[in-house]
């Protein structure tokens, strides 16, 4: 019952993001913006996840688990209201701002709370299971935003992430007991577990695995931001077929995560992250040689993002499991390193995707390689 609830906290962002990543198109002409200004309400989404998880991390670890969360399903449930009645893109985009940084609680505090009760190989496992259930939701999010914006428009979209929310204080309150005890917490204060974040990027190869987190963040939101425009504008695919894209390449996920929960434990988990980022280059690469060639369209175009999303799922557990083990004196503080940078450098990638252009693939394509070319650099940091 805990890993599903913290699973389903985890889910927030995928769920936030992807779910109305099909009505960007229909969006864009009800509030009379530009994709440049669609994307920025994810932006503004993912900075405040961002922002959120580097604020309430560290104060997870003087306050208690189990408070932080109910606060952010809380708050997540009501600035999704505030979505949904938004009369135009500046309020949307705010209420994003918001909604991001109390939904934010839910995904950093959950993986504190497996670094508080699993060590090793066993804390490795439930970080797989915790990716490999969270990859249900890039599953599901845009077929069921999808289906919603068939009968209906954006906003119920939002409605149904506040029902989201809804369930999500409810298995807070059942199914998460506290696992910080008072003996464990920072007493000194919540600037002191700042402090101790500092402390922690202060060591080389913590940061170093906090910049593979981050340019993780580049690779999956520039797909996210750009995906969209390029399969439903250049390439001609329905919201629903859309849907179906988006939702295959999740299964990719899926996969990633499953092969790194069978292999955790048994393969070192540095030579899984190394693994990880050459394969997710090797794909990123030939889909911008294939672009830039002109040899790229719908399918090919998809089945190299598939391997490349895919990666992914292998990728981020792998980080999380070494940054959480190494950090493990203040593993809130931790968790908001590893998932803010990325949330950081997703949100700087998105608007700058549509602000490039999405009349072609080719710039969310170099985004994505870019991403894995920098987590190869970081974790080249890491050696030695």
């Amino acid at each position: 019952m805990l890993l599903f609830v913290l699973a389903a906290l985890t889910a927030v962002a995928p769920f936030a993001t992807d779910m109305y990543v099909p009505g960007f198109p229909e969006l864009t002409r009800s509030l009379n913006t530009d994709s440049a200004g669609v994307q920025l309400s994810m932006t503004a989404f993912l900075l405040g996840l961002a922002v959120g998880q580097i604020v309430l991390g560290p104060i997870s670890d003087a306050l208690g688990r189990r408070p932080l969360l109910l606060f952010g399903a809380a708050l997540f449930t009501v600035f999704s209201v505030v979505c949904a009645l938004a009369p135009g893109i500046e309020v949307l985009v705010a209420a994003r701002l918001l909604q991001g940084f109390t939904g934010a609680a839910g995904i950093v505090v959950a993986r504190a709370v497996v670094a508080d009760v699993y060590e090793g190989a066993a804390a490795a496992r439930r970080f797989s299971t915790l990716v490999v259930i969270t990859s249900v939701a890039p599953i599901a999010a845009p077929v069921l935003g999808g289906g919603i914006l068939a009968v209906s428009s954006w906003p119920f979209v939002f409605v149904a992430l506040a029902l989201f929310g809804l369930l999500l204080v409810a298995g807070v309150l059942g199914g998460v007991p506290e696992t910080l005890p008072p003996e464990r917490r920072h007493a000194a204060g919540i600037g002191a577990t700042f402090r101790a974040m500092g402390r922690l990027l202060s060591r080389r190869t913590m940061a170093g695995y906090v910049l593979v987190a981050s340019c993780n963040g580049i690779s999956l939101f520039a797909y996210i931001a750009g995906s969209s425009f390029v399969f439903e504008d250049l390439y001609g695919a329905s919201a629903t077929q859309y849907s179906l894209i988006f939702a295959t390449n999740a299964l990719g996920m899926l996969a990633g995560a499953t092969i790194f929960g069978r292999l955790a434990g048994r393969v070192r988990p540095r030579l899984l992250l190394a693994s990880g980022v050459l394969f997710g280059l090797i794909a990123a690469a030939l889909l911008v040689v294939l672009l830039v060639s002109g040899l790229g369209g719908l399918v090919s175009t998809w089945v190299l993002l598939f391997f490349a999303i895919g990666t992914l799922g292998f990728l981020i557990p792998s980080v999380t499991t070494l940054g959480q083990e190494y950090g493990r004196e203040a593993s809130g503080a931790a968790s908001a390193l590893l998932g803010g940078g990325m949330f950081v450098l997703g949100a700087i990638a998105s608007p700058l995707v549509g602000a490039i252009g999405v009349d072609n693939a080719l710039p969310m394509a170099v985004f994505v390689l870019v991403g894995f070319a920098g987590s190869g650099l970081a974790f080249a940091s890491t050696l030695g």
